[in-house]
């Protein structure tokens, strides 16, 4: 039998939860992020459409030596000003904050702090 993390598996238990509730939509799609040892991702998504309609993360081209230099607080506050930029530019205001699963501090409240001051609203 495979054993797993009990951080990782619990992680696991509430994103399933959380998912059950929270639904992208066209007029309110979600922000959900992922957060690795050394990166974040930030990606808005239409659930409905099953389409990706922004995205950034610390190893995007136009962001990486920017975000090299930058502690990690400070890269995760940049991704979400960066994801919310491009998301005004495709006319989304409104998004559901989905944490998938994390705690909600450290660089998950960085990039949400840095998507609400780049204009998105939830």
């Amino acid at each position: 039998m495979k054993q797993t993390n009990s951080s990782v598996a619990a992680r696991e238990r509430r994103r399933k939860h959380v998912r059950k509730v929270i639904q992208g939509e066209a007029d309110r799609p979600r922000l959900n992020i992922f957060r690795s040892q050394k990166h974040i991702y930030a990606q808005i998504i239409d659930d409905r459409k099953g389409q990706t309609i922004a995205s950034a993360s610390s190893l995007d081209p136009s962001l990486k030596e920017q975000a090299a230099s930058l502690k990690p607080l400070e890269q995760a506050k940049l991704i979400g000003e960066t994801v919310a930029k491009r998301a005004l530019g495709k006319g989304v205001k409104q998004v559901v904050f989905d944490r998938a699963g994390y705690k909600y501090h450290g660089r998950v409240k960085s990039l949400a702090d840095g998507a609400r001051a780049g204009g998105l609203e939830f």
